[in-house]
């Protein structure tokens, strides 16, 4: 009866452990491949062929803009997304080369991994990126943050 009680407790405590152990986050890349709500971006990134860099070591945070966002787009805008540079330029107008989470966001210019400078702002829990609203808080990655937001952003002309 002892031994069938320890056999009990020892399956019972395994079976607690394995559901509270949390997933360890993935990369920036897998995080966006994750989210329905960025597939149209995931879909550019692997076209731009980034995925692969937003796997890497970073740290990136990315402004990740939702599907509503590109439907926003006019069409000769998503025409010159056809294009690999510019498609590459306006990506990368999303990703800073540094992990930024809410509570580091201070109102201020920072650079892209464009070279572009973008405009930053944080006031209480409301994150913006030039005139682009972050969708919620942050989701932590593995080698960087993602915002969802609410615009796609456009670097200027060179």
């Amino acid at each position: 009866m002892l031994n069938c009680r320890i056999t009990l407790a020892a399956l019972l405590l395994a079976l607690v452990a394995g559901c509270a152990t949390p997933s360890a986050p993935v990369s920036v890349a897998d995080t966006l491949a994750r989210d329905p709500q960025l597939s149209t971006l995931n879909g550019l990134v692997q076209q731009a062929g980034l995925a692969d860099m937003l796997r890497g070591s970073g740290p990136f945070t990315v402004f990740a803009p939702t599907n509503e966002a590109f439907k926003a787009v006019s069409a000769k805008t998503m025409d010159e997304l056809k294009d690999p540079v510019r498609l590459k330029a306006v990506l990368s107008y999303h990703v800073l080369p540094a992990r930024m989470t809410a509570s580091e966001i201070r109102t201020g210019n920072v650079k892209t991994a464009n070279g572009a400078e973008i405009a930053l702002a944080r006031a209480g829990d409301f994150v913006t990126v030039e005139d682009a609203m972050a969708q919620g808080p942050e989701v932590i990655a593995s080698n960087g943050v993602v915002y969802a937001i609410d615009r796609v952003l456009l670097p200027p002309r060179r």
